[in-house]
């Protein structure tokens, strides 16, 4: 009986989990070029029961895209994470990291802006979204 409560135990867990996406990239500690062109701009708007505020601002410097949150504020929440979309849902995305307002998101080169016109906060642990901005270009 211990091995088999064990073994669900294991196996809850390693199903509880998701794994990033296979494009994401680690986050970029500096700040925003100013030679770098602003390509699109959205405002987040929360879902349902989550407080929350700001904005997303994608650059371009020569071939490479990052993604800059500013004036963001939202509620709390455990394993949030930075999507680009192809939906207002996250049903088909790339998972640009775990969030944090301080830094600038490097996105991957193989990544078709032109396909993805929103930005996601969404918990990965408990699949819950918690806020959508619509990206406008500039």
């Amino acid at each position: 009986m211990k091995t088999i409560l064990s073994l669900f135990t294991l196996l809850l867990l390693f199903t509880s989990c998701e794994v990033e996406g296979e494009l994401t990239r680690d986050i970029v500690e500096e700040e925003v070029s100013n030679e770098a062109v602003l390509r699109s701009t959205g405002t987040f708007n929360p879902t349902g029961g989550i407080s929350g505020s700001g904005t997303v601002k994608i650059y371009q410097l020569g071939n490479a895209y990052t993604l800059k949150l500013e004036n963001y504020s939202i509620s709390a929440g455990p394993d949030l994470k930075v999507y680009l979309s192809k939906a207002d849902s996250p049903s088909d995305f790339v998972n640009l990291g775990n969030v944090n307002p301080d830094v600038t998101y490097s996105i991957p080169q193989q990544v078709n802006l032109a396909d993805y016109p929103y930005v996601l906060i969404h918990c990965q642990q408990y699949n819950h979204l918690f806020a959508i901005a619509a990206l406008q270009s500039n």
